[in-house]
C-alpha cells in the first residue's frame, strides 16, 4: 500500500512541477480508484497535498523566472477567497454532481489544450 501512494505522490509531483499546477487531475482519481478513498475525501486530501507541492514548485520557479509578485498577490487573494468558498460548497455537493462537475472541467482544460 505504501508504495502505491508514494507512486502517486511521484506522478502527482511531477504533473505539478511540470505545469505549475494540475497535480489535483492526477491525485482526485488515484485517491477513488487506487486508494479507495469516498469523493470528498479524495478533493479534500487531494487539495491538502497540493500545498506542499505548489510550495516546492514555487521555490523552484522563482530561481529561475522573473515572478511578477504583484500579480501573483492580487491572483492569492482572489485564490484565497475562492479557496474558502469552494471548500465550505464541497460539503454541500453529492458525490454524483462532484463527479460530474469535476468530469466538465477536465473536459473543458483537455479541449482548450487540443484546440
Amino acid at each position: 500500500m505504501k508504495i502505491k501512494k508514494v507512486a502517486i505522490g511521484l506522478v502527482t509531483g511531477i504533473v505539478n512541477g511540470l505545469f505549475g499546477s494540475g497535480g489535483g487531475t492526477i491525485a482526485v482519481p488515484a485517491f477513488e480508484k487506487i486508494l479507495g478513498l469516498e469523493s470528498h475525501k479524495s478533493h479534500a486530501t487531494a487539495i491538502t497535498l497540493i500545498l506542499p507541492l505548489s510550495i516546492l514548485s514555487a521555490f523552484i520557479y522563482c530561481q529561475k523566472i522573473d515572478i511578477e509578485w504583484s500579480k501573483v498577490l492580487w491572483v492569492s487573494v482572489g485564490g484565497i477567497v475562492g479557496g474558502y468558498i469552494g471548500a465550505a460548497i464541497l460539503k454541500k455537493i453529492s458525490t454524483k454532481w462532484l463527479h460530474r462537475i469535476f468530469g466538465a472541467f477536465m473536459i473543458v482544460a483537455a479541449l482548450r489544450m487540443i484546440l
